[in-house]
C-alpha cells in the first residue's frame, strides 16, 4: 500500500492528541484500539480477512508499511486464525509510542520535552500538521451530521473512535450527547470495523476468555466502552518497552 494514504492508527492517534495539552485522551484504552485499528487496516489492504470472531491471514504479502507488516507477520506465524479479542488483548507493550515516533517523522506532530513534577522527564506531542486533524475530525461531523453511511474508513475510525472512549474527547458535554450516541451508531456501517470495536469494548471489560457468537455481534447490541482497559495491546516485534504508567517519551496520559 503507498503511503499517500494516511493508516486508521495514525488517524485515531491524531484525534486523540489534545491540540492545547499535547496529551492523549484515553491512554489505556487507545491502546488497545490502536492495536485494532492495525487489524481494520490491514483487512481493507486485504491481507486479513474476519473469519467469524476470529481473525484469518489471507494474503501474507507485505504492505509496505513496517509497523502493519509486523503485525501482518505475528498474525502469520500464528498459523490458524486468531480471536481478535486474543489479538488486541495481547502482552505487548510500546505501540503507540512507535506511532507517534511515526507521525514524528513524517513532521505531524513534534514532540515537547518537559518535567512532571519539576523531576520526572516528560514528552509531549502537539500537531503540526492541523489541517490534517480538522480533516480528520471533519469526516467524522459530516458523518453524524447527514447520516449518510460513510465510507469504510471513515466507519470503522468512528467505531474504534467509540470503542476506546474519544466520544466525550470529541464532543464533550450535555450538548455533545447526541452526537456521541450517532458516532456509536456509526459502528454498524464496517463489519470489519465493528468487529474489532467490540474485541476492543470486550477486552477492556474483561470477557475476552468467552467466545463470542460469530458475526452477529458486529450488527447488534451495541457495548458501551470501559473507562479503563485491563490489557495492554500488542506492538512490532523489536519494538522496545516503554511503561504506559509513567510520562517518559511516551507522550500524554
Amino acid at each position: 500500500m503507498g503511503r499517500s494514504r494516511r493508516t486508521i492508527p495514525e488517524e485515531l492517534l491524531l484525534l486523540a492528541l489534545d491540540p492545547t495539552t499535547g496529551t492523549t485522551a484515553q491512554p489505556q484504552s487507545l491502546d488497545l484500539g490502536l492495536a485494532g485499528a492495525q487489524l481494520v487496516e490491514l483487512a481493507l489492504a486485504g491481507r486479513i480477512a474476519p473469519d467469524g470472531d476470529r481473525i484469518a491471514v489471507v494474503m501474507a504479502r507485505p504492505t509496505g508499511d513496517p509497523t502493519l507488516d509486523s503485525a501482518l507477520e505475528l498474525l502469520r506465524r500464528r498459523g490458524s486464525p486468531v480471536r481478535a479479542v486474543h489479538w488486541i488483548g495481547g502482552p505487548r507493550l510500546g505501540l503507540r509510542q512507535t506511532y507517534l515516533t511515526h507521525l514524528e517523522r513524517c513532521g505531524m506532530v513534534h514532540a515537547v520535552a518537559g518535567q512532571m513534577c519539576g523531576v520526572l522527564p516528560t514528552t509531549r506531542y502537539q500537531a503540526t500538521e492541523t489541517a490534517i486533524s480538522r480533516e480528520i475530525r471533519a469526516r467524522l461531523d459530516n458523518a453524524i451530521r447527514t447520516g449518510v453511511p460513510p465510507d469504510p474508513r471513515t466507519a470503522a475510525l468512528a467505531a474504534l473512535a467509540h470503542a476506546v472512549g474519544l466520544g466525550k474527547h470529541l464532543y464533550p458535554g450535555n450538548e455533545g450527547r447526541s452526537s456521541r450516541s450517532r458516532l456509536r451508531d456509526l459502528i454498524r456501517h464496517d463489519p470489519m470495523g465493528g468487529l474489532v470495536a467490540h474485541a476492543v469494548m470486550d477486552v477492556q471489560n474483561g470477557v475476552a476468555a468467552q467466545p463470542r457468537r460469530p458475526q452477529a455481534a458486529t450488527a447488534g447490541a451495541v457495548r458501551q466502552p470501559a473507562a479503563r482497559a485491563s490489557a495492554e495491546p500488542a506492538g512490532a516485534p523489536g519494538q522496545s518497552r516503554h511503561g504506559h504508567g509513567r510520562m517518559a517519551r511516551v507522550g500524554a496520559r
